[in-house]
């Protein structure tokens, strides 16, 4: 009997190891797409930054007239 009870402890020990581990393993993955997901945000933020300055570059003299509208017409409140 008391053998018995020194392998159930060991199986159990076995279980409660190999569990962590898969939930560690399931931690580090949400991790890592957490990460994949920022970098991808990030990403997605750079290329609509260099989309709008190429839009203000190509587009620079209709900016400029409109900003000119926008500012007389916010004086003239």
């Amino acid at each position: 009997m008391q053998d018995l009870m020194v392998y159930v402890n060991e199986v159990m020990e076995e279980i409660r190891g190999r569990c962590a581990g898969v939930f560690c393993s399931a931690l580090s993955v949400g991790c890592e797409e957490s990460a994949q997901g920022t970098t991808e945000y990030a990403i997605l933020v750079g290329v609509l930054v260099v989309i709008a300055i190429v839009a203000i570059v190509a587009f620079r003299d209709r900016v400029s007239e409109l900003w000119d509208a926008i500012s007389s017409g916010i004086n003239s409140l």
